[in-house]
């Protein structure tokens, strides 16, 4: 068979990926078996987001509510310097190497529009942000940077699963889960803050105990996905106090701020700004690192373009360009440098008049669908298979299933009604309302309900 090194287990002895277990068997005793890395033998494509997503792009005929894009009218939404500046850039802009931490000019206006759009961070020191190609490799270069196999980050059952791609096989480090929603009489509240600082503390102790002193890591995701839950001001309030007490018992932090889905907030009272312009000066203990991008923020999710920042208390001007050449590194290591002509055209775009008021008609488009969908499921009671978790903001919303596969209930949305959406731990649907028009809103929750009770009285 596979010559000592069974299926399901790694050099290194970590549990493996059934998919890869199925991959690596496909390939047993050949050649490429032999020759293949510990982490090609832990690498698989994922059964999630992107093959659910190519699934319904060939049957969801009516409604397609898996990915994570703003659509109008079966059209992606695109600003109008981008829509025009295509054939406008010249040959440098379109095909030049762009340098490895990206252009000089496009960071420097990206540092500008953080301050701008975080009130928190002004007048903090941070890093000149470094240009990435996409959300995934800031993650993937970040956990490259800080974690080494065996090291843990802790993360909310409730999260992107790419983030356990990344850390679990990628880089056979270990996902610790808390349950991301605090429970009251069976009933999802708000940000289950007790649960997050419980999680890092312990982390923080098994570290410790490996003698690799006392740290932990962790992503904070918000808006999140799948959930489509920011925190308030008060959950935002208290996640910084959990933090900064942990940091003032000695333990170093680090923590990612993914803020894929920046601005998107539709209800009042909720944490706007990132988490990590709170974090940036909160104590030299704590490492935030910002992961952002225009990829949703200017509705550009094919360009691949995101950005690191780096900011803490404990770092000074020569320690910032430290860690950003370390980056660098990483970067000219792996993928070298990003898109040069995506780069300029976002460049032209954030310096363009009038992309303000496009961005805000944008914004009001997803607002208007998450007004719907939030009034269909107050107005509409679910069968007693689905509850609706919390959502105030983003791209998603999520229904727990109980009782039946939200897998077996993706199947039929999507081969019997044409409409596709994500199964999540065979627990979770997530529904990307982003991408279908406010008009068919609620036809699309209608045909959801319909669906989960046909199953669950299947079942009876």
């Amino acid at each position: 068979m596979l010559n000592g090194a069974r299926l399901g287990l790694t050099a290194r002895g970590i549990a493996m990926n059934a998919l890869a277990e199925e991959l690596n068997a496909a390939l047993a005793d050949g050649v490429a078996w032999r020759l293949l890395s510990t982490l090609g033998k832990r690498m698989y494509f994922p059964k999630g987001i992107v093959s659910q997503s190519a699934e319904a792009d060939a049957r969801a005929h009516r409604f397609n509510a898996t990915i994570g894009m703003a659509f109008s009218c079966g059209e992606p939404m695109i600003l109008d310097p981008i829509r025009l500046g295509l054939p406008t850039l010249t040959p440098r802009e379109a095909v030049a190497y762009a340098p490895t931490a990206g252009a000089l000019s496009l960071r420097a206006l990206w540092r500008e529009e953080l301050d701008r759009k975080n009130p928190s961070l002004c007048g903090k020191k941070s890093s000149v942000p470094v240009v990435v190609p996409g959300l995934t490799a800031a993650i993937f270069s970040i956990v490259d940077l800080f974690l080494d196999p065996g090291d843990e980050v802790v993360l909310p059952d409730l999260s992107w699963p790419n983030y356990r791609l990344i850390v679990e096989e990628r880089k056979a480090a270990k996902a610790v889960t808390y349950p991301f929603f605090a429970q009251g009489r069976g009933t999802a509240l708000g940000f289950n803050v007790p649960g997050f600082e419980d999680a890092l503390l312990q982390s923080a102790h098994r570290s410790a105990a490996a003698g690799k002193g006392s740290r932990a890591a962790c992503i904070l995701n918000f808006p999140n996905n799948p959930t489509g839950y920011t925190p308030t001001l008060a959950e935002a309030d208290a996640i910084v106090a959990s933090l900064s007490r942990l940091a003032s018992e000695g333990v170093a932090l680090l923590v990612i701020a993914d803020d894929a889905y920046f601005g998107l907030q539709y209800e009042e009272g909720l944490l706007e700004e990132s988490i990590f312009a709170r974090l940036a000066g909160a104590h030299p203990n704590i490492l935030a690192v910002k992961a952002d991008g225009p990829t949703k923020e200017d509705y550009v999710w094919g360009f691949r373009l995101g950005f690191l920042t780096f900011a803490s208390l404990g770092l000074d001007d020569k320690g910032y360009e430290a860690l950003v050449k370390k980056l660098m590194g990483l970067l000219r290591s792996s993928v070298s440098s990003s898109s040069a002509p995506a780069q300029n055209l976002v460049l032209k775009t954030l310096r363009e008049n009038g992309v303000a008021e496009q961005k805000a008609r944008f914004r009001g488009l997803l607002s208007e669908r998450y007004a719907e969908v939030r009034d269909f499921l107050e107005e509409n009671p679910l069968p007693s298979c689905l509850r609706a978790l919390p959502f105030n903001s983003g791209y998603f919303m999520s229904f727990e299933c109980e009782g039946i596969s939200a897998e077996a209930l993706r199947l039929k949305l999507l081969g019997e009604k044409g409409i596709g959406a994500v199964s999540m731990q065979d627990r979770y649907l997530r529904v990307a309302y982003s991408g279908v028009d406010a008009a068919d809103i609620r036809d699309l929750f209608a045909e959801i309900s319909l669906s989960a009770a046909e199953l669950i009285s299947g079942r009876k």
